[in-house]
């Protein structure tokens, strides 16, 4: 399969699980916040350096790619472990031993526990149920941190003296509803939030019925919450990977006037702090008149030329769509994958919205305004330094 083949079937931007299939078998099964830009990504020029040489042989070997939406990140992540469980694709074996994958564990005590347990050294008997693998690690506790709101539960820090008063304070320890807590988590990991939103409105007109307002209230906010997954903890865990990595965002900027002196530049802020030994500057040769998108093209064609400076998580661009198109075509041809947002202006040179994938600007709108306010700066000081050089000529 290539790149031209997945342009025609028409992948949706929707969360979800792929499969790559040869003829009637599954080689990969992998979950995505944007099945369209996942599945994309497997046929960039870098899958070999990003992803291993076994997934680029997957990539030639499959016929087609297929999917299944889910309604949030969360259901994904719990679809994508069943179908491994399921169907035992060869590739997602061969990516990572089966034995390091994480499990969700439900202990056989009066009250369980749910417990995320490493597959190396676990004993199956010793719960039960099984939920996994989870081949996300990071991402899995995070998906049981939003689990946990709607559905309190026991873990083994619950149970621990010192925490227990504090978690029944925060209401992670559920005392009336436990066992039925415990039903609706396994329920969830099988896939079946239907089956669990009919069980729950069907006890809430039940409170309602015997006029027990304040059950009737509770259960009405945990079906509120199960169709309003808050899953934005998972959507940067998905994008950038672990908390572990650094997330280096780059901003660029012109500045001129009337054409004269045009100069380029790039900021950068990683981890949401400003990075000023990493800053670039950039004199326009390419462009004689007042002319943004060129001088900006220009910029980013020499700094990408660079890779030896590694390559950011996401450009920031100072404008509109015009901007964030010649970011977009130059990107293209040098065949990187990387997110791009601009950010619009005012009539007083103030940020007035943000344009660009929407998850990833509600996770790092602060990150992005900095790095733009940065980029803003730098240009400017640098034009007057050089329009100042010009003058004493």
């Amino acid at each position: 399969m290539n790149s031209q083949q997945l342009k025609k079937i028409g992948v949706p931007d929707k969360p979800g699980v792929y499969f790559f299939r040869k003829d009637k078998t599954i080689l990969y099964i992998g979950k995505a916040t944007s099945l369209r830009d996942r599945v994309k990504s497997y046929f960039s020029k870098d899958i070999i350096v990003t992803r291993g040489s076994h997934i680029l042989d997957m990539t030639v070997k499959a016929d087609r790619v297929e999917w299944q939406e889910t309604d949030s990140v969360l259901e994904s992540l719990i679809l994508e472990a069943n179908l491994i469980k399921k169907f035992k694709p060869k590739y997602n074996t061969k990516e990572k031993d089966n034995k390091s994958f994480n499990y969700v564990c439900i202990t056989k005590e009066k009250l369980p526990k749910i417990l995320i347990v490493r597959g190396r050294g676990m004993d199956k008997k010793l719960y039960s149920k099984v939920y996994g693998p989870f081949p996300n690690g990071q991402q899995l506790k995070e998906a049981m941190k939003i689990i946990r709101r709607i559905f309190p539960y026991f873990d083994n820090d619950s149970l621990k003296r010192n925490n227990r008063e504090f978690y029944k304070q925060i209401g992670l320890i559920p005392e009336k509803e436990f066992q039925e807590n415990i039903k609706n988590i396994k329920l969830l990991f099988e896939g079946k939030k239907k089956s669990i939103v009919i069980n729950l409105k069907a006890k809430m007109a039940a409170f309602s019925k015997s006029k027990d307002f304040e059950n009737a209230a509770r259960i009405r906010d945990q079906i509120y919450a199960l169709n309003h997954i808050n899953d934005i903890s998972l959507i940067k865990e998905e994008i950038y990977g672990s908390p572990t990595s650094i997330f280096r965002i780059e901003a660029y900027d012109v500045a001129h006037m009337g054409g004269k002196n045009m100069v380029g530049v790039m900021t950068v802020v990683e981890n949401g702090e400003v990075n000023k030994s990493e800053y670039k500057k950039f004199i326009i040769r390419t462009q004689s008149d007042a002319n943004d998108t060129g001088a900006l093209e220009e910029v980013l064609s020499r700094r990408l030329r660079h890779t030896e400076w590694g390559l950011p998580s996401l450009i920031v661009v100072d404008g509109s769509t015009a901007q964030v198109n010649v970011a977009k075509r130059v990107l293209s041809r040098y065949q990187f994958e990387i997110p791009i947002v601009g950010v619009v202006k005012d009539d007083k040179h103030r940020p007035k919205v943000i344009i660009g994938n929407e998850e990833i600007i509600k996770i790092y709108k602060k990150q992005i305004l900095l790095a733009n306010s940065e980029s803003h700066r730098f240009a400017i000081t640098f034009h007057k330094q050089k329009r100042n050089k010009s003058f004493l000529k």
